[in-house]
């Protein structure tokens, strides 16, 4: 077969995510003539303020199809709404191609890289464990993005591939979200809606938590160990021998003082982070500012000229530039779904389903239909507010506790979050990661039904226990 032959089908076989992701925004679109418009009233709930959905007040309403001009209308919505994600990436972006021009992040993590040499698994679990407490105890996930273009060379550099950098990311973010002890904008808000006292049930979540956690180790590394003893087994050997932010360990630049100055600031931004998160309450906005500092002073201490900190921030926003289109599209769809009034059908629809099930049944049938509505409402304190109004009660009614209500929304919450296309931060890691998406979905679907089964074996003991309070 010629080289050209080989490129066309691979071309074939790898369509530009960007064209997923339109495949999506216009399936949703003509979803919008078909399933019919229905509306939940929202109430505000008397103990926080916030808007919910009132359960028994599902109705019709006239139908309201997207129309043509609107689906291209959608993107520049999507963009507008997605801006604090987009502009804190553009940011991270730019200061990381300032650091990158100093050459302190390429000489730091192949030095590192060549004194781990003989222990390069050790960085898996070490990382999995910080990056998955980040997200059961402080609700990063956001957060992580920052990391990726650290973690992907250092990986290749190990003998390991990009996929076992997104694994280590988000293979630990996704046991971490689904553990979720005390994250206030998931299990916070959910038992706020359901009457329950804030983070009980605390003990459950974390033995799931740790239990997740474990799984995701053992299942990165064993891959990882599979591409390490034969690096073309990799389904990214060909696209990983190509990248440009590779570390070539036989040139190591020696560390010179410029450099560690320069990493000392990057380690001293990456502790003012997790302090503020923790501290502070540092969310996008003030994690962008805190980068933007580490970014001038990076480049000031790291010898770059004013015009060339500018050039480099410039061009480091560039490389971004791909990976924020594609959250505006993933933006797009909820967009489309809910200015047609056919998101609440869908939700309704869904919940109904529960009804007449025994009650061990219906505890995982509640996390299976959390997990598909999380394909729509990606949002955690989002889907929580429109569906908790409707499981706390349906949970009532049939004798599962509230709380393992909330416990089969936290893990629906969580496990699509790393795998649906409609996510804007998988797909923004994705491509920062420069790793197709079938690729991804194809090394994650053997954990993602992992997940699933230690899922099912804490809402069975749950509803077997009578997980409480009440």
């Amino acid at each position: 077969m010629s080289n050209k032959e080989k490129k066309k089908i691979t071309s074939m076989k790898a369509p530009n995510p960007i064209l997923i992701l339109v495949a999506i925004v216009l399936f949703c679109a003509v979803a919008t003539y078909i399933v019919p418009a229905g509306v939940f009233d929202r109430i505000a709930d008397p103990s926080t303020g916030r808007m919910i959905v009132d359960p028994n007040s599902f109705h019709y309403v006239e139908q309201n199809p997207v129309k043509l001009f609107d689906i291209f209308k959608s993107l520049t919505l999507g963009l507008q709404k997605s801006s604090d994600v987009i502009f804190f990436l553009f940011i991270i972006g730019g200061a990381f191609g300032i650091m990158d021009a100093t050459g302190a992040i390429r000489s730091g993590m192949g030095n590192m890289v060549k004194k781990m040499a003989g222990k390069e698994l050790f960085l898996i679990p070490v990382c999995m464990l910080i990056f998955g407490m980040g997200s059961c105890f402080a609700a990063n996930y956001e957060e992580f993005l920052v990391f990726v273009p650290l973690i992907i060379p250092i990986c290749i550099a190990m003998g390991f591939d990009s996929l076992t950098a997104m694994g280590i990311v988000f293979g630990a973010a996704g046991a971490g979200y689904a553990g979720g002890c005390t994250n206030a904008f998931t299990v916070g808000v959910a038992q706020s809606i359901s009457g329950l006292p804030m983070f009980s049930g605390i003990g459950l979540r974390f033995a799931a938590f740790v239990a997740l956690l474990g799984v995701s180790i053992v299942y990165v590394m064993f891959r990882a160990v599979r591409v390490k003893k034969n690096p073309m087994s990799s389904a990214m050997y060909e696209i990983d021998h190509r990248r440009e932010d590779a570390i070539d360990l036989s040139s190591v630049p020696a560390l010179t003082k410029r450099h560690i100055l320069v990493l000392i600031i990057f380690v001293g931004g990456i502790i003012g982070m997790v302090v503020g998160v923790l501290e502070f309450g540092f969310y996008i906005d003030e994690l962008a500012a805190l980068f933007l500092v580490v970014g001038i002073l990076a480049g000031v201490c790291g010898g770059l000229t004013p015009n060339q900190i500018v050039d480099e921030f410039l061009k480091g926003c560039n490389n971004l530039l791909f990976a924020n289109v594609m959250i505006g599209l993933c933006s797009a769809t909820t967009i489309i779904m809910t200015d047609a009034n056919i998101m609440d059908t869908i939700i309704h629809a869904l919940a109904q389903t529960l009804v007449g099930l025994p009650p061990m049944l219906t505890a995982c049938g509640m996390f299976v239909v959390q997990d598909l509505i999380n394909l729509l409402v990606p949002s955690g304190s989002g889907q929580a507010a429109i569906t908790m109004p409707i499981m706390a009660p349906l949970a009532d009614l049939i004798g599962v506790t509230r709380q393992t209500a909330v416990l089969a929304f936290q893990f629906g919450d969580s496990f699509t979050n790393v795998i649906t296309p409609t996510g804007g931060t998988i797909m923004a890691a994705l491509a920062m990661a420069k790793v197709p998406y079938s690729k991804w979905f194809r090394y994650l679907i053997p954990l993602f039904f992992l997940w699933w089964l230690v899922a099912f074996a804490f809402l069975i003991y749950a509803t077997i226990s009578g997980y409480g309070p009440f």
